[in-house]
C-alpha cells in the first residue's frame, strides 16, 4: 500500500482537528457522523472503547462512506495520559489494524516510539498511514527544543508537541518555539490547561500545522480544550492573522466568563479583524509580561486585579483615579493606559428605575466592582453602606468615599432603596454561603453584580418575596459594550451582545440540569 504523502494529506486536512470519544463503537460513530457535516479532520480516541480491534471494521465502513474524511487513530497508553490499559505491542497491533483499516493517519507518544524494537516502527509505516509522534507534559512547559530532538530521528510526518500552561507566559514559550522552528512546517503546538486557551487559539498564527477541539462541551480529551464550534464560530480560528489584534478578560478564576463569546460576537457583528481570550491570570507580573510579548492590545480587568494593576499603568481617566479600581485597559504605543466601565454598568440600569439622588443604597463587598458601586453612587447623591467580611476594608473605602458602614444584625432593621451585591457570592463555580437572608431584604430594588448564573441565589430570594430585580446580565453587557467602544472606537451592537449572552446562560443553564453526578477524573491528553 502506498504511503500517504505529507502534501496529500496538507491538502486535505483543515486546522482542525476534532477528536471523538464514546464508549462504543456505535456512540463514536453517531459523534463522528455529527461532526464530519461541519469539520471532516477527525481523530477517533480509540483508547476510549473497551475493544479498540473489534470497533476498526465499522471505522473502516464508516471511512469509506465518507472519503471527505482525513482520520487520525490514536490509542494513547494510560501511563502517557490516555486510557488503553494494554501494553505496547497491543497499542502497536490496533495502530497497525488502523493503518490498513482506512485511516489516513496514527499518533503514536513518544515514549511508546522509543521502546519499539527497531523495524517494528517501519512495521506500521509500511500500513501506508502517515505517523505523528507525540508528547504530552502533564506539570508544566519545559525544554521544548530538547523533546523536539528526542522525535525528530524517528522523522515523523507530524511533531506534536502538548505541554501546560502553569502561566500565561508558557504560550509564548510554546509559540516562540514553533516560530523558531518554521522550517519544519509539520510541527503540532498546544498548551493544555486553563491558561493554555492562547496557544488553542493563536498557535496556528505562529505555525502549528493544526489544533485539536472537542466534538462539543463536556467532550474534551484534555484539560482546557475547546469544542470545535466555539474555535471556529466564535474565535473565528479560520481568519485569525499576522494583522488580527489580540483582546482579552483576566482575572482569576475565568473559566466560566462570558465575555470572550460576548466580545468575539460583538467583533464579527462590526467586521473588527480581532479576537478576545479568557486569561487565567494566577500572577500580575505573568500578565502584564503577556501584554507586551504577544502583544494584547486591550484588557477587560476582572477581580481580583482591578486595583493591584492601577500601579502599573502609564494614565487612568479621572473615574479609575478616584475610585482606585479599573477594569479597562488600552494599549497605545507600547504603554497602558485605564479606565473604568463599571461604574456606568451599575448606575445606569438602577437610574432606569429610580433617581439615586437621596436614596439609600447598600453595597456588599469591598472590592474593585464595590468600589465602582459605591463611588457610582455617590457621586449621583446617594447615601451609601458598605457591608464587607473584612470590616477594616469596608471602613477604609467608607473613609475614602463619604459612606457609610454596617454590620450585618443591622440589616433587618435597615430600610434601604437599593441593595447592590458586589462580591463574587453566587456566581458559578464558587463554593460560599449566602451573605443576606430573607429578613434582610428590607428594600425596594436588589442588583446582583454577578451574572452567571442567570438567577443567583440572591436574585431567587429578592424574586419569592416579590422585590423588583436587576440581574447582573444588563451591568455586564453596558460595561462590555463601553470596553468594545474603547478597544475599537465603534458603536457596540448592545442587543446583539445582550442575545447572545442570554443564549449562552440559558444553554449552560440547561446543560447542568441534564448532566449527571461527575465520575471520578482520569488524567486525559490534548
Amino acid at each position: 500500500m502506498p504511503s500517504v504523502t505529507p502534501q496529500f494529506l496538507r491538502s486535505r486536512i483543515g486546522k482542525v482537528c476534532v477528536a471523538i470519544i464514546g464508549a462504543t463503537p456505535a456512540e463514536m460513530l453517531e459523534k463522528a457522523t455529527a461532526v464530519v457535516k461541519e469539520t471532516p479532520f477527525l481523530e477517533f480516541r480509540l483508547d476510549y472503547l473497551e475493544k479498540p480491534l473489534l470497533a476498526l471494521p465499522k471505522l473502516k465502513h464508516f471511512l469509506s462512506d465518507n472519503t471527505a474524511v482525513t482520520a487520525i487513530a490514536t490509542c494513547r497508553r494510560s501511563a502517557n495520559g490516555g486510557k488503553f490499559s494494554g501494553n505496547l505491542a497491543a497499542e502497536m497491533e490496533i495502530l497497525s489494524k488502523a493503518g490498513t483499516s482506512g485511516f489516513h493517519i496514527v499518533d503514536l507518544e513518544l515514549e511508546s516510539a522509543e521502546s519499539l524494537k527497531k523495524g517494528e516502527l517501519q512495521k506500521l509505516r509500511d500500513t501506508g498511514v502517515a505517523l505523528i509522534i507525540s508528547h504530552h507534559d502533564f506539570a508544566a512547559t519545559k525544554d521544548l527544543d530538547g523533546i523536539f530532538k528526542r522525535i525528530e530521528p524517528f522523522q515523523p510526518d507530524f511533531i506534536k508537541i502538548v505541554p501546560t500552561a502553569k502561566s500565561l507566559t508558557d504560550n509564548v514559550t510554546l509559540m516562540r518555539f514553533i516560530e523558531r522552528m518554521d522550517d519544519h512546517s509539520n510541527i503540532v503546538g498546544i498548551c493544555m490547561g486553563d491558561a493554555g486557551i492562547i496557544s488553542r487559539v493563536l498557535g496556528l498564527r505562529a505555525g502549528s500545522a493544526f489544533t485539536f477541539a472537542a466534538a462539543t462541551a463536556g467532550e474534551e480529551t484534555g484539560p482546557g480544550q475547546i469544542a470545535a464550534r466555539t474555535l471556529i464560530e466564535t474565535y473565528r480560528i479560520d481568519q485569525v492573522d499576522a494583522a488580527t489584534k489580540v483582546y482579552g478578560v483576566a482575572g482569576n478564576p475565568i473559566r466560566s466568563s462570558l465575555s470572550p463569546i460576548m466580545m468575539n460576537t460583538a467583533f464579527r457583528r462590526e467586521t473588527v479583524n480581532a479576537v478576545y481570550l479568557a486569561l487565567q491570570a494566577n500572577k500580575l507580573a505573568d500578565l502584564l509580561k503577556l501584554v507586551h510579548e504577544i502583544p494584547i492590545q486591550g484588557l477587560s480587568v476582572t477581580m481580583p486585579l482591578k486595583q493591584e494593576i492601577m500601579a502599573h499603568l502609564e494614565k487612568t481617566d479621572p473615574l479609575s483615579a478616584k475610585i482606585g479600581a479599573c477594569n479597562t485597559v488600552l494599549r497605545q504605543d507600547g504603554k497602558l493606559y485605564g479606565f473604568n466601565t463599571d461604574v456606568a454598568g451599575i448606575t445606569g440600569p438602577i437610574e432606569k428605575r429610580m433617581s439615586l439622588r437621596g436614596a439609600k443604597a447598600l453595597v456588599i463587598g469591598a472590592g474593585g466592582a464595590a468600589r465602582a458601586a459605591v463611588f457610582g453612587m455617590r457621586d449621583k447623591g446617594a447615601e451609601v453602606f458598605i457591608l464587607n467580611r473584612t470590616a477594616e476594608t469596608a471602613q477604609k473605602l467608607a473613609k475614602q468615599s463619604g459612606s457609610k458602614t454596617i454590620k450585618k444584625d443591622a440589616l433587618s432593621k435597615t430600610t434601604f432603596d437599593v441593595i447592590v451585591n458586589a462580591t463574587p457570592v453566587g456566581m458559578a463555580g464558587i463554593k460560599s454561603t449566602p451573605t443576606l437572608e430573607a429578613a434582610d431584604l428590607n428594600t425596594k430594588l436588589v442588583f446582583d453584580l454577578v451574572y452567571n448564573p442567570l438567577e443567583t441565589p440572591l436574585l431567587r430570594l429578592a424574586r419569592q418575596q416579590s422585590i423588583p430585580i436587576i440581574t447582573g446580565i444588563e451591568m455586564f453587557v453596558q460595561q462590555g459594550a463601553r470596553q468594545f467602544e474603547i478597544f475599537t472606537g465603534k458603536p457596540a451592537p448592545e442587543e446583539e451582545m445582550l442575545r447572545v449572552v442570554i443564549h449562552a446562560l440559558r444553554q449552560q443553564a440547561e446543560s447542568v440540569a441534564e448532566t449527571p453526578a461527575p465520575a471520578a477524573k482520569t488524567k486525559k491528553a490534548s
